[in-house]
């Protein structure tokens, strides 16, 4: 078995484990499940160990035919666009995990949906097949529709159901695509990139532009993308932190990461399709930080600023140049870190208090130091400001941007203002002003709550003052994306 191998199989062997462990042994099924959260996230460090950054090719790539008539394979290899994913998918599962500490009901069930998601979110890295690809994208509604619709909120029904009917819904405008491609004649035994590079050199323009469309609608539900967010919101504010921290850190992620795959895989379409990718950028930047600024429920500001920042990531999909490619790649692994930190101090706060919204809150610098040391650094970083990883994602998209449309930069500067308003305000009404009497007996930050946030804020400021180095990590594969789109348009 291949490393990649292991670590896809390892939390699929976690939840065989957990299926026959006897449900009322809640501290083994704990156990075990974090037990195996870590040796992923070992092999993958591992993993980022031994990668070669200045290599542009898959790296430990593994084939096995599965259907050699059909063209399917167990086709697995990684590069500088999946390997940050990868890193981001171990970590915040086992962060998550972390948190789930206080889930006391059907452990069992839980903790198998939540290995079996870290499974799907895994393939979809690593696959290199397309059937592949669409299988374990599939593979993760299954977990989060129950953990949505299962440990959520009073609402939490109506959100999982939402955000099925979504993703099925963006899935089949997917398969579609996928079929279209498949139409011709691939080579197989290569990867995603290759096999899709292949079919745009056969395919007429029109038909790019219909299977980019295609794409666009299936990828753009998770990314989200106006007007395909509708789920979002909901699906924050009722599924409970720890599963917040995975849909926002990574769900989110593998929509932008298919997004970026295809777009430069058919860069003609792409160039055709570039003004209405770049409105949907900033229109959902200033749209969700509009809507943001007007939330009061803390887990819905958060929800809505994710479709602010992730739109960041589409501009630099949009800018076609790879000053904006290297920034929408780190821009991932930016709101990854910061919106999984968000969702876990927000859930902890709420396990104390029982409330969400902001104005039942004050001067918790107070009561609660630790806990406003970690959020105050947090929300630094969701501005944007220098010292921050969030503040070099966004400088690399703003000059991708700047060479392409100077004038554009405007609206990207506003949407900036409009992020510092709400959070400053947050800031103020979250640590200012005399304590409340609700708030004067609030417990700080237990050990393995500050060992979770500070895992995520470690990660944040690390990355900002010394972000060479991950930089690099994406640098090689990005050039090479940024000469396929140069060759081509």
């Amino acid at each position: 078995m291949g490393i990649l191998s292991l670590l896809l199989w390892t939390p699929a062997a976690g939840v065989l484990l957990l299926v026959l462990t006897p449900s009322q042994n809640t501290q083994i099924i704990r156990l075990l499940a974090h037990l195996f959260t870590t040796v992923a996230f070992l092999v993958s460090c591992f993993l980022l160990i031994q990668y070669d950054p200045h290599n542009s090719a898959l790296q430990f790539s593994e084939y096995f035919p599965v259907n050699p008539d059909l063209g399917s394979a167990y086709a697995l290899g990684v590069d500088g666009l999946s390997m940050p994913m990868l890193m981001l998918a171990t970590l915040l599962t086992a962060v998550a995990l972390l948190a789930s500490l206080t889930i006391s009901f059907s452990v069992k069930g839980y903790h198998i949906c939540i290995l079996l998601l870290e499974f799907g979110m895994l393939g979809v890295f690593l696959a290199q097949d397309w059937a592949l690809f669409y299988i374990f994208w599939e593979v993760t509604l299954i977990p989060l529709f129950f953990l949505i619709g299962r440990w959520g909120g009073k609402r939490r029904h109506v959100a999982s159901l939402n955000f099925v009917l979504y993703t099925m819904g963006g899935s089949v405008f997917m398969l579609i695509s996928l079929l279209a491609v498949s139409r011709y004649d691939l080579q197989h035994g290569g990867s995603l990139m290759t096999s899709m590079q292949q079919a745009a050199q056969d395919m007429p323009l029109y038909e790019q532009v219909l299977v980019l469309v295609g794409f666009l609608l299936g990828f753009g539900v998770k990314l989200p993308i106006f007007p395909l967010h509708g789920w979002l919101p909901l699906a924050h504010v009722e599924a409970p932190s720890p599963v917040s921290i995975l849909l926002s850190g990574i769900l989110l992620k593998m929509g932008a990461y298919g997004l970026l795959r295809v777009v430069v895989m058919l860069p003609e379409a792409a160039l055709l399709l570039q003004p209405l990718l770049v409105f949907l950028a900033l229109f959902g930047m200033l749209y969700g930080g509009l809507l943001a600024w007007r939330q009061r429920n803390l887990k819905a500001m958060v929800a809505y600023s994710s479709i602010s920042h992730m739109g960041i990531v589409l501009l630099g999909i949009a800018s076609l140049n790879e000053a904006g490619l290297n920034g929408a790649v780190l821009q991932m692994t930016a709101h990854g870190l910061i919106a999984g930190a968000l969702f876990l101090l927000i859930g902890l706060l709420y396990q104390r208090t029982q409330t969400l919204d902001i104005q039942d809150y004050s001067s918790l610098l107070q009561v609660m130091p630790r806990f406003a040391l970690m959020m105050i650094l947090t929300l630094f970083a969701a501005m944007g400001l220098p010292g921050f990883v969030g503040f070099i994602a966004e400088l690399y998209v703003l000059i991708g941007c700047m060479q392409k449309w100077q004038w554009l930069s405007v609206f990207f500067g506003i949407s900036i203002l409009i992020t510092a308003a709400y959070l400053i305000r947050t800031l103020s009404l979250l640590f200012t002003g005399p304590v409340k009497p609700k708030m004067q007996a609030l417990d700080d930050l237990r050990f393995s709550e500050l060992l979770a946030s500070g895992i995520l804020v470690g990660g944040i400021v690390l990355l900002g003052l010394l972000p060479a180095r991950w930089i690099d990590l994406s640098a090689t594969t990005i050039a090479q994306f940024n000469n396929l789109i140069k060759q081509r348009v």
